[in-house]
């Protein structure tokens, strides 16, 4: 239809010839003003991190004498291990990590590879001198009698096979046939001659064993990514192609690929679920198929499972359900598919005019790939602030001194080596007296909340971004012909300069709630053990409370960005404007909102499930063509994953840009059905074809600001 003659009032974000006649003017200002005061300190927080961190101390382990293992330009360079005098005294792994295992801790070049006490070494250093060779090497710097009763802990009473974990040396436990052992034997000879068992030391050590198989699947997996990196960068080229494929066959046929889309995966799932019956029934009868999962426990090849029928019969049920979960939505809902498949047919539309929409998530990424660096560095910076603090070390079980602040250059004269004697000063950890050592806690508080608020407000600015553009193609008189120039950078640089305030006040609210959700987390986390079980109670619904309040939090923001974007009014105002229109039209938003989000999750699990399906057939070599190109590799799932997980983030990547442009077309849309009629002073700014199958006639005199 031609443009009217006197067109309607109209949103902030048409064309400049039809927009407002007054000029915009900031919203929520005082917010904004906040925000850019906490950014400065935010940056102030970081620059004094800086000053007083030193990340080697996270880094590098540190010895009883507070040096750094391992550290370039001092004497421990090539000591980059740390070695325990008496692992016996450590109580658990989380000890040792920490640093805090009562026993002396020496920086070595490797770790020890037989048992030996000192006791055996000074009888056999008469008859060889290369026992004492070899035992000194972890004794301390300057140590050079073997004849030397010990004292002060100068040389480990015991030392055991260990190799490097952490930087840090643990038993080398193996299990045989069932037994634990330390290079082969189920015993050894303590610093005082009495015959222990390996079991004290994985006492000592609990846990380090699964560590351990834990790190050595990490070396395979490592070594897995740096034979296969190419072709999973292959396999995420190919899904960023599909995906671009996909969005822009949408504006030609969305009817019916998306059709084809919900019969495919339907298809898939079908075959799916006759595969597994295939599966089940063909292993019937074979040894070992009917042992159960949780007999065999974790497993770090995954073929093991694939082994057993109760595998097989899991992914049938869980498949069916899905099959039937999808079969009865389009029964039920079918109308509102086809109403849906419109929306986003429009959407497509919408993106093709604007098809720099499309890489608008590289912005967003960056920027918060930026947020996340900076976060992740003033913590650490954070976390390794402070002086070395040494503590008094005693074996005595009464010594009153142990755990006592101590100075190392002057404990020799104390009187706490005659109350106490054995008693060391050693190195603790890093910490301090000052008012910033005192406030570090409440100082990683603070960047973990600034983070969260600096997080959303990017994913806001871009939701912002995104609808002021889509809203610029709706309500344009003539598409495209009237919509203004670089509408994507003209939105951008709108929500920058009038709704920075806006954006960072919806912002701070999602991150108060999502900041709590976390302190939740940690308490829920340190209450595991606890035995009230009102207090549990309370804490899993406070949890439930507030997971509800984050994404109601999320689906006001969003639509409260959209009209921001359309009105230009503040956060509060355009909140209340976009809750009471959506409570106005709440049938078309419960209904029309779920299935264009499940018509997308089916757009997104097509892709990735279709390159994930390509990439098994590479990795587990059943492509004959390039049998020969695929790099020989320990789990064939580490590639697969790897690319079934990055083409379904790109695939959400570029369908977010399309769900934002759906969303902001249906506000619009509800918007333009309440302020317009069709008459010709007030005509919809809708398509003709998105009107007639919401149920809206083209009664006479009705007219479409459309081309």
């Amino acid at each position: 239809a031609a443009p009217l003659s006197n067109p309607p009032a109209a949103p902030f974000s048409i064309p400049l010839a039809a927009a407002h006649s007054n000029p915009p003017g900031c919203t929520d200002v005082l917010c904004c003003v906040i925000f850019v005061i906490v950014i400065l300190g935010y940056i102030v927080l970081g620059t004094v991190a800086w000053m007083h961190g030193d990340p080697r101390k996270v880094v590098y382990p540190t010895d009883s004498y507070g040096q750094f293992c391992g550290q370039q330009g001092t004497p421990n360079a090539n000591k980059a291990i740390l070695f325990y005098f008496n692992i016996l005294q450590c109580a658990n792994p989380t000890v040792l990590i920490n640093l805090q295992c009562p026993t002396t801790q020496l920086c070595v070049s490797k770790c020890p590879d037989r048992f030996a006490t000192y006791i055996d070494m000074q009888y056999n250093y008469r008859r060889n001198k290369s026992y004492w060779d070899y035992y000194k090497l972890f004794c301390k710097p300057g140590f050079n009698n073997p004849d030397k009763v010990l004292q002060n802990e100068d040389c480990p009473s015991m030392i055991v096979p260990s190799r490097p974990f952490l930087q840090r040396c643990f038993p080398d436990f193996i299990t045989r046939n069932g037994t634990l052992t330390v290079a082969n034997k189920t015993s050894f000879k303590d610093g005082h001659g009495k015959i222990r068992s390996v079991v004290d030391l994985r006492d000592a050590a609990n846990g380090i064993t699964s560590l351990l198989d834990a790190k050595e699947v990490g070396v395979k997996i490592f070594e897995d990514y740096a034979s296969s990196w190419f072709w999973i960068l292959i396999g995420l080229v190919i899904s960023m192609l599909v995906s671009l494929i996909f969005i822009l066959l949408l504006r030609f046929t969305a009817g019916v690929l998306f059709w084809m889309v919900i019969f495919g995966v339907i298809a898939a799932v079908g075959y799916g679920i006759w595969h597994c019956y295939w599966e089940y029934s063909s292993l019937k009868g074979k040894p070992d198929s009917d042992i159960t999962i949780s007999d065999i426990g974790f497993q770090t090849d995954f073929r093991v499972y694939l082994q057993l029928r109760q595998t097989w019969l899991i992914f049938m049920i869980s498949l069916a359900v899905i099959e039937a979960i999808i079969i009865l939505v389009l029964i039920f809902l079918r109308n509102r598919v086809r109403i849906a498949i419109a929306l986003l047919k429009e959407g497509s539309k919408a993106i093709g005019c604007i098809m720099s929409t499309l890489f608008y998530p590289i912005i967003t990424f960056l920027l918060l790939a930026l947020c996340i660096a900076y976060w992740a560095v003033t913590a650490v910076f954070l976390a390794s602030s402070g002086d070395a603090v040494y503590k008094v070390m005693s074996t005595l079980p009464d010594c009153k001194y142990t755990n006592l602040t101590c100075d190392p250059e002057t404990f020799s004269q104390s009187n706490v080596t005659k109350l106490c004697p054995g008693s060391q000063c050693t190195f603790a950890f890093y910490g301090g007296e000052s008012l910033y050592h005192r406030y570090i806690f409440v100082l990683q508080l603070c960047n973990l909340l600034v983070f969260l608020w600096l997080v959303n407000f990017t994913i806001a600015l871009g939701q912002c971004t995104l609808a002021g553009a889509f809203a610029s193609y709706y309500w344009a008189l003539r598409k495209p012909a009237d919509i203004p120039p670089c509408p994507l950078a003209s939105s951008f640089g709108r929500a920058l300069r009038y709704h920075t305030g806006s954006l960072a006040f919806g912002a701070l609210i999602l991150s108060i709630v999502q900041f709590i959700r976390i302190i939740l987390e940690y308490l829920d986390h340190k209450l595991k053990g606890a035995h009230n079980a009102f207090t549990r109670f309370l804490l899993c619904c406070l949890k439930c409370c507030f997971w509800c309040l984050e994404h109601f939090i999320k689906f006001m923001n969003r639509n409260a960005y959209i009209m921001i974007s359309v009105y230009g009014k503040n956060f509060c105002a355009s909140a209340r404007d976009a809750f009471f229109l959506l409570m106005r039209n709440v049938m078309r938003v419960a209904v029309l909102d779920k299935v264009t989000d499940f018509l997308l999750f089916l757009g997104k699990l097509l892709i990735s499930g279709s390159v994930g399906v390509l990439a098994f057939f590479f990795f587990t070599r059943q492509i004959p063509v390039i049998q020969e190109e695929v790099p020989s590799l320990n789990y064939y799932w580490v590639p697969l994953l790897t690319v079934i997980f990055g083409s379904y983030m790109i695939a959400q990547g570029f369908f977010n840009v399309y769900a934002m442009c759906v969303d902001t077309l249906f506000l619009c849309f509800c918007e333009d059905l309440e302020r317009n009629d069709g008459s010709p002073s007030k005509p919809y700014y809708m398509p003709p074809g998105l009107h007639r199958i919401l149920n809206k006639t083209d009664q006479g005199g009705k007219k479409y600001a459309v081309s």
